[in-house]
């Protein structure tokens, strides 16, 4: 028979594991943003909207604060950067490219919050959000209500970054996931300044 003793002793423990899992996603989030001034690697990307749902690849790179990359590889070409001013679109296909002022366009999006420390925690309320597959989930919803996203959920494996989820405000769900990543790249602030290349048409917003 089991001791009162006994009873309380593995309920504590039970407590302290249970506290241990509900503070991994988080906690690695902390670390991420604490350890990384800059990462890079490939990812693979899903858009299913109501009718359709899209696949893209890509490689990228990021030099925090505010300076980062974004090239889509297949199935079209695209190069999205951030010089910390402006962002820069460049659809290959088009031969177009769009700026915008950078404060104006990132707002609440995936680039601002992986390019600065402080974007998720400043514009969304953060909690646990399970694991599975070995993935620990933060889910982040926003603190204003006319915020481009209706949550944004984070895995981490271990302290990697595995993926990103998002709901946008029109129902759209969008899933990034991350591979090869490297969180001590050897990078530049001149990797991130985009020249346009010639005969290419300049649309500024």
């Amino acid at each position: 028979m089991k001791t009162p003793t006994f009873r309380l002793a593995a309920a504590a423990v039970l407590a302290m594991a249970i506290g241990s899992a509900q503070a991994g996603g988080i906690e690695a989030l902390q670390k991420f943003n604490a350890d990384t001034d800059g990462i890079s690697g490939s990812f693979s990307q899903s858009v299913q909207s109501r009718n359709k749902t899209r696949n893209a690849q890509g490689r990228f790179s990021i030099l925090r604060p505010g300076l980062f990359k974004w090239e889509y590889t297949s199935p079209y070409k695209q190069t999205i950067v951030g010089d910390g001013s402006h962002i820069w679109l460049y659809d290959i296909d088009l031969a177009q490219i769009t700026k915008t002022a950078q404060n104006q366009a990132i707002g609440d999006s995936p680039a601002a919050i992986l390019s600065n420390k402080d974007a998720l925690s400043a514009s969304y309320t953060l909690k646990e959000d399970g694991s599975t597959g070995g993935i620990d989930y933060v889910l982040a919803t926003p603190k204003r209500s006319n915020a481009g996203y209706q949550y944004i959920r984070l895995g981490f494996k271990g302290d990697d970054l595995a993926e990103m989820r998002l709901k946008d405000s029109f129902g759209n769900q969008t899933t990034i996931k991350f591979n090869n990543l490297n969180t001590r790249p050897n990078l530049s602030r001149s990797q991130f300044r985009f020249t346009p290349p010639q005969g290419v048409d300049v649309l500024t917003q």
